[in-house]
Order: C-alpha cells, then structure tokens, then sequence
C-alpha cells in the first residue's frame, strides 16, 4: 500500500514557476513508477490528463508534448518524494494536478491513468493571465 500527498500549488501569473512535491508513505514506492496528471475535481480518475511520468530510478522521464521543455519531473526515493517543477506556465496549464504510483515493474510503459495504481489528492494550480 502506497499513500500520496500532493502540496506547493497555488496562484501565480503567467509566465511564473511553481515546484509541487509528492510525497509518499509506504513501503517500496521507490519501486514504483510514478506520473503526474492533471484535470478538474471533476474530472474521472481515468479521463484525467497526463503531464509526464518518471520510472523508478529516476532515469527516463517522460513527457506530453505541451508540456515538454516547460515541465521537469525528478524523484528522490531517499526522502520518498517525486517533484513536478513547472516554468513558464501558462492560464491553460490551471488545473488540479495529481501524483500517482503505479507502472509495471516501475517501468513506464504507458502514461495512460489506468497504468497507475495509487493516487494523492490532488494540489490547485490557477495561473492567471
């Protein structure tokens, strides 16, 4: 069982940076896969957008094509923390955004929500224009 806790959104202007962190409790998260997602509280578990995701040792990142070069996702299984740094974000970028913990075998091998286990509950990102 892996637990998740997402924290560091809030509002900022176009053009700002913000970091989110995701930390998680349980045993072997280092492990696992971990992606980032986005949506409304509204949105469905497995509708939700794909940001990125990060394989378990941290190596191979991966990325939606909006987001690439904007977007950065690194990990620390030490501390059990995954981290989202987002810059140059955009009003289109406003959405809650989610950790989550799955993959196979720690490997990413989809990016798709239902690959992904274990879910925080999201932090608010509002980027005004």
């Amino acid at each position: 069982q892996v637990q998740l806790g997402e924290s560091g959104g809030g509002l900022v202007q176009a053009g700002d940076s913000l970091r989110l962190s995701c930390a998680a409790s349980g045993r072997a998260f280092g492990t696992y896969a971990v992606g980032w997602f986005r949506g409304s509280r509204q949105t469905p578990q497995n509708e939700r957008e794909s940001v990125g995701a990060i394989d378990w040792s941290g190596e191979r990142t991966y990325y939606a094509n909006s987001m690439k070069g904007r977007f950065t996702i690194s990990r620390d299984n030490a501390k059990n923390m995954v981290y989202l740094q987002m810059d140059n974000l955009k009003p289109e970028d406003t959405a809650v955004y989610y950790c989550a913990a799955g993959g196979n075998n720690g490997v990413v091998t989809s990016r798709n929500p239902r690959e992904f286990r274990y879910w925080g509950q999201g932090t608010q990102v509002t980027v005004s224009s």
